[in-house]
């Protein structure tokens, strides 16, 4: 018995260290290579408090940026994934920019040669998909359709106007964040699928439901990201997204597909876009991943299928109505607290307006200067994206140095750290719009200031993003002033169960108040 008693223990024993080596195979990647990190644990690395939801991820980058503010970059362990969290602007442009091919990939979870459906959309994809698709896409966010789009953005600017005059008529302080997020939803919804869902008006509908569920972790979605990164090739079977999310959006965007018979219905919206590009056939174009023996890239081509083009829907959606909102409502937060600069973004919108038959259009929102300088430091305080990422795809040797970073090591920029740096930008935590004046913007290194990101993979989207964001704060600007309420929170709290867009927790309250305009 007692021998049984003591095999029984030794194989615990074993699997015990077996667990534990294999939790901790990675952890002398830094040390070895002379780079300063905190002490990792097992299993979790340096990010527990990231995956159980006490820090987000934005700021726990943030936080390693500053802690080590000697270095021009810092190690990282997600989990047993080496990460390089980079500090220096020079770094920042080879990695991202100069050196690319480097780092072509995202790697927002753990590579998979079959990904699901929705990790198929332009920003998570990765390889000959990505590259085929970017090309591709290009067309869709000309200077032509932005404008054959803006319409779009008025009409939803204008039911804005009627809502926010309802909220402050009432006296009830307004939530801000809540009320641009579904501003953006409303667009989104139109110019994306060509349908009116009315979310200004109906806050519960189907599709401001989904906007909020697509980036709160829930303790379901915790565990599978906990886990895709453990086991990897255990976690294939269930998907990043949640079945409600992932089977509402295939459900809905496959739905309006087959009722337009997978033709353009003269809408112009994102889905006949989407559905003409599928019409011009397979993607071909030099492969991003496999060269011939010669060293010239292969050719590759990619079918448009229906699951690519659900992906690029959901990513249309969930970029457009989050993002945007974030940003362009903490902005109306620094206003609230900032009179003196609300009443100058107010004097310039009357006059612009008033140039323009008092409506708002593609060209009058262009010329409102110092309204764009108040969203760019908004951006800059609150970047929407905290972070960016890249993997490492082939050895790469950091510039003015000897150290190799091998495939599979993780890129880190935190963009929240270089956007709140005194080095970069004195009395960061100031709202200072004049620092985007014209006459200063050239001062500003551009790889410390980078609220969609830089190189290849930046964010397609940024000029839609900006001009929906412009026209919704002029609207309402135009009409109504914004100061701090009775449950407003100078500095809000960021909520770390958002996963991907930095989000404040019980929102942005703000009172708003009808402007009484002086005719003259």
């Amino acid at each position: 018995m007692l021998w049984i008693i003591f095999g029984l223990l030794t194989v615990v024993v074993v699997v015990v260290v077996l667990i534990y080596l294999y939790g901790t195979r990675t952890f002398s990647y830094w040390a070895k290579r002379g780079v300063r990190h905190d002490a990792p644990i097992p299993f979790f690395g340096t990010a527990k408090r990231q995956f159980l939801h006490q820090i987000s991820v934005a700021d726990m980058y943030h936080e390693m940026y500053q802690k080590y503010s000697s270095e021009k970059f810092v190690g990282y362990y997600l989990m047993t994934t080496p990460v390089l969290v980079l500090r220096d602007p020079e770094l920042i442009k080879c990695l991202l920019v100069s050196d690319f091919n480097y780092f072509s990939a995202r790697n927002m979870l753990p590579m998979d040669e079959h990904p699901e459906p929705l990790l198929k959309n332009l920003f998570s994809c990765e390889g000959d998909l990505w590259k085929l698709l970017r090309q591709r896409m290009t067309s869709a966010f000309t200077t032509g359709k932005l404008k054959a789009m803006f319409p779009l953005i008025v009409a939803r600017a204008e039911k804005l106007q009627r809502v926010a005059g309802e909220a402050a008529a009432s006296g009830a302080e307004v939530d801000v964040r809540d009320l641009m997020a579904r501003y953006t939803t409303d667009f989104i919804g139109a110019c994306g699928f060509g349908i009116d869902t009315d979310t200004l008006s109906d806050n519960n509908n189907m599709f401001r439901k989904l906007g909020k569920r697509i980036f709160v972790q829930t303790k379901r979605d915790a565990i599978v990201t906990i886990l895709k990164y453990a086991i990897p090739s255990l976690m294939t079977r269930f998907h990043f997204f949640s079945p409600e999310v992932e089977n509402v959006t295939v459900k809905l965007v496959k739905t309006i597909m087959a009722e337009r018979n997978y033709k353009n219905s003269g809408k112009n919206d994102y889905i006949d876009m989407l559905l003409d590009l599928k019409g011009k056939g397979k993607m071909i174009g030099e492969s991003l991943m496999h060269t011939k023996a010669d060293g010239t890239p292969c050719m590759a081509e990619i079918e448009m299928d229906d699951e690519v083009l659900v992906a690029q829907v959901f990513l249309f959606f969930a970029a457009g109505s989050e993002t945007s909102s974030a940003v362009s409502s903490y902005t109306l937060h620094e206003l609230a607290h900032h009179p003196e600069h609300r009443r100058r973004c107010q004097e310039e919108i009357d006059a612009v307006l008033a140039r323009h038959d008092n409506k708002l259009s593609y060209d009058s929102v262009r010329e409102m200067k110092f309204l764009d300088m108040c969203f760019s430091e908004g951006m800059r305080l609150f970047p929407s994206v905290g972070f960016l990422q890249r993997m490492c795809v082939k050895p790469y040797i950091i510039p003015g140095t000897d150290m190799t970073i091998d495939p599979g090591v993780n890129i880190i920029v935190s963009v929240k750290g270089l956007h709140l740096d005194p080095q970069y930008f004195p009395d960061p935590e100031e709202f200072r719009p004049e620092r985007f004046h014209p006459d200063n913007v050239s001062a500003i290194n551009k790889y410390t200031y980078l609220p969609f990101g830089t190189g290849p993979r930046a964010c397609i989207g940024e000029r839609l993003g900006y001009m929906q964001s412009l026209a919704g704060l002029a609207a309402l600007l135009s009409q109504f002033s914004v100061a701090p309420s009775i449950s407003t929170l100078r500095k809000p709290i960021i909520d770390p169960k958002v996963l991907g867009v930095q989000s404040v927790k019980g929102g942005l309250p703000l009172t708003l108040t009808a402007r009484k305009k002086i005719k003259a």
